[in-house]
């Protein structure tokens, strides 16, 4: 990763787009059942959400693993995405406390995390960005892929 693409900076500007998508996704549905303008917008909208919702999820495990978070704190993370705007004050939160403070961790250090399985994938990726990169947006799209073939979430259960 890039030294100016901080955790801090990373997930900050991801809460932020999950935030601002959720303004498209709003728009959309204004526009269908307010204005009768069909199911395009929703559609577009909803799709743009989807996808950002599931980078922010990934940026949200990234870097909670980088900042050494509890799985509840990265599970509240992920969860604050379901509540319109509420990555935004969870991004305030955690940077207020100190918690998106530091670099990336690159290297190993004494803590027992930094000699798991989890901590050794973290540092090779974090050590090779393309690679990052790759299996970052390999991984949103193909979850967006198996999402878009499952169809909308109220179909799930028909």
């Amino acid at each position: 990763m890039p030294a100016r693409l901080s955790p801090r900076r990373f997930f900050r500007i991801l809460a932020f787009a999950e935030a601002v998508t959720w303004t498209l996704l709003i728009g959309g549905m204004i526009l269908k059942y307010g204005f009768d303008a069909g199911p395009l917008p929703v559609r577009i909208g909803g799709s743009i959400h989807g996808f950002v919702f599931i980078t922010y999820a990934i940026t949200a495990v990234v870097v909670g693993l980088n900042q050494r978070w509890k799985a509840p704190r990265m599970a509240l993370a992920i969860a604050t995405a379901i509540i319109p705007y509420a990555t935004i004050p969870f991004d305030l939160h955690v940077d207020r406390k100190g918690l998106l403070d530091g670099p990336w961790r690159r290297e190993a250090t004494d803590d027992p995390r930094d000699h798991t399985l989890v901590g050794k994938l973290l540092r090779w990726l974090l050590n090779h960005p393309i690679a990052f990169a790759v299996i970052f947006t390999v991984g949103a799209v193909g979850i967006m892929s198996v999402l878009l073939f499952l169809g909308p979430p109220t179909e799930w259960g028909s």
